[in-house]
């Protein structure tokens, strides 16, 4: 028999000690009062948050969570290492309280006689780098999350607690978040009630420097970008490209046809110092990118496709969800085998978006899908023993951890080759149906139901193939599985929309900016590794001309024939060894010892290219064009 998700909550929360036993309340039961959580977040040398929450309890045991799976992370990653200093009160009094012994996310506690309520104080000690994880405060900005920064209470539906969040701001710092403002006492704010479920996924920046932009003037259901940065000077936005930005409302609208929400703000970090993030949120979502997004335009157009990444989740992701990730609170297990969908085709529709509303030009999402298309021809040879059904588990395995052999454990592929995988859907949809369909109708007929519902609608695989059998009749369900499960080639929705992949000698300009960003000579296609700064190797494709030389990834490259390491120097002598039947030589630094390798590879320089197919009709530059 299948214990029901809530159960296994309450399991977990109270372990084994009879003395804390007690039974779940029925699923659809309200907990009494409200939650109410207060944040003083104005420790900014010592990055401390400070946590009072109050909790409506009756006399006797008591369990109190902190969050442990966080949506959007699909992960048991809330950072429980980071609480520290919990103390608990009823009427003025301290209570003991003892951890559980096989789950280190809940607390127990016996509630006195007489007592209505519990206070649990605890500091949250955010990362000081080095290591400790995402910084989250710095002297100029703050992110907080409500998930880090409170307690509930055990056997309740996270949409069954209601909660009311209020947090106390360094002076004079602006805010943006999708709660509603009940009140403002100075640097304090006081949200409106809303549920537990809901105020975790709404999250608050907060800083010195903010500008918000609106992105659809007039309209019922509004749209703001909030823009935080380290300095004032990089708020300045051209009036072209605050329109590029509201062209991505709009033909989100266009896309889905329906909004999953009462409002949304793109939360945006222009920093060097606060942690990247991109993380989805169903009325929100927290982005950062560097402090030249709009002062140095041209120069970062390449991660110019996270907000339409993010903003795609509002309808996947957070409105449409994969029924084992609909979980109903934050310490029940969560199923991550639909992430195809949720994260794959996100990561589709991100990118197509970023072109149609010119976010990115048609030459920028070429040469990125081009980037994208050799992972999967060249750089995955993990795929010869491992689905990509099976990395969907990657983010409980690694956690986003740094692996030894990343091409060849895979981690995480259900976004790309996800994305690849809905291209080849794309190009089937126009097959079946002599053009007339594509995925533009399933976007709308999977996510465009329901204007203003932001309740979450789970969906099965069952789902997914019923909607696209409704749009062209074919056995979607073994074309979908012999592509998640099987090992097979994945980017043949190249050839379907008229284009192939080649390789040349020299990187096409999203190549580029990848390396300049990363700061590394990527000779993946070619030597068969990457190098960064100073000769550190990193990923060393497996059984690549690198990998069979004797190159691990730690290792240092020294010398390149003779010569002190430098990437031009490395990148010269792969291109000499094209028309020489010498070895690339190098000098190595493994731990102490120092000796020299000899790479027989003689195939030259190797990028990867998107080129036409003659005769064939250009579906990409139909997939790209602003509707």
């Amino acid at each position: 028999m299948k214990t029901p998700a809530l159960a296994i909550s309450l399991l977990l929360a109270l372990g084994s000690a009879p003395a804390f036993a007690q039974s779940a309340p029925p699923a659809d039961s309200a907990w009494p009062g409200t939650l109410r959580i207060d944040v003083d977040a104005r420790d900014l040398d010592r990055r401390i948050f400070k946590v009072t929450t109050t909790i409506p309890a009756k006399p006797g045991p008591l369990t109190l969570l902190y969050p442990q799976w966080i949506p959007g992370n699909h992960s048991p990653t809330g950072p429980i290492d980071k609480l520290a200093g919990l103390q608990v009160t009823a009427n003025g009094k301290p209570l003991k309280w003892e951890r559980d012994q096989y789950n280190v996310y809940a607390f127990k506690v016996n509630v006195p006689a007489g007592a209505g309520e519990v206070v649990a104080r605890f500091n949250f000690l955010s990362s000081q780098g080095g290591g400790q994880g995402r910084v989250v405060m710095t002297p100029e900005m703050l992110n907080l999350q409500w998930n880090a920064n409170s307690l509930y209470p055990a056997g309740v539906p996270a949409g069954q607690l209601q909660a009311q969040a209020r947090v106390t701001l360094p002076k004079g710092w602006s805010y943006a978040t999708a709660l509603e403002t009940e009140r403002r006492e100075g640097d304090t704010v006081v949200f409106k009630p809303i549920r537990y479920d809901h105020l975790v996924d709404s999250p608050l920046f907060a800083g010195l420097h903010y500008t918000r932009l609106d992105l659809d003037p007039g309209a019922k259901v509004p749209v703001h970008l909030n823009v935080f940065a380290d300095e004032a000077k990089s708020l300045k936005v051209s009036d072209e490209q605050l329109k590029l930005h509201r062209a991505l409302v709009q033909q989100a609208d266009k896309l889905y046809g329906a909004r999953h929400y009462d409002h949304y703000d793109f939360l945006l970090a222009l920093t060097d110092r606060l942690g990247g993030i991109g993380l989805e949120h169903h009325r929100s979502s927290e982005n950062s990118a560097a402090p030249g997004y709009f002062t140095d335009w041209d120069a970062n157009w390449l991660g110019r496709d996270l907000l339409p990444h993010e903003y795609n989740h509002s309808w996947n992701g957070k409105y449409r969800r994969g029924k084992d990730l609909a979980t109903p609170d934050f310490n029940v297990p969560m199923g991550d085998s639909l992430l195809w969908v949720y994260e794959g085709q996100t990561q589709f529709w991100g990118q197509v978006l970023a072109a149609r509303s010119g976010l990115w030009s048609v030459a920028q999402a070429r040469d990125t899908l081009a980037n994208v298309a050799a992972v999967y021809d060249r750089g995955r040879p993990g795929r010869a023993w491992r689905p990509l059904q099976d990395t969907t588990n990657d983010p409980t395995i690694a956690q986003r951890r740094s692996l030894a052999y990343r091409n060849y454990q895979m981690s995480e592929d259900y976004y790309s080759g996800g994305q690849m995988l809905w291209l080849d859907v794309e190009g089937k949809l126009r097959e079946l149906s002599g053009n007339r369909r594509s995925l533009d109708d399933f976007a709308k007929a999977f996510f465009g139901m329901g204007n203003g519902d932001w309740n979450v609608n789970p969906y099965t695989f069952e789902d997914v193939v019923a909607t696209l059998n409704g749009i062209a009749p074919y056995d979607w369900a073994s074309y979908l599985r012999e592509r998640l499960d099987g090992h097979g080639p994945l980017i043949g929705g190249l050839e379907a929309a008229g284009w192939k992949l080649v390789y040349r000698d020299v990187p096409n300009e999203g190549f580029k900016a990848q390396e300049k960003r990363s700061k590394v000579a990527n000779l993946t296609y070619s030597l068969g590794a990457s190098v960064a700064e100073g000769g550190v190797v990193g990923d060393v494709l497996w059984d690549s001309p690198a990998f069979n030389a004797g190159l691990a990834p730690g290792m240092r490259v020294v010398a390149v024939e003779g010569r002190e390491y430098s990437h031009e120097r490395l990148k010269d002598a792969v291109a000499r060894a094209a028309t020489d039947k010498a070895p690339i030589r190098l000098l190595v630094k493994q731990f102490d010892r120092i000796e020299p390798m000899d790479i027989a590879y003689h195939g030259g320089l190797q990028y990867p290219v998107l080129e036409r197919i003659a005769g064939r009709p250009d579906r990409l530059a139909e997939l790209w064009k602003a509707r």
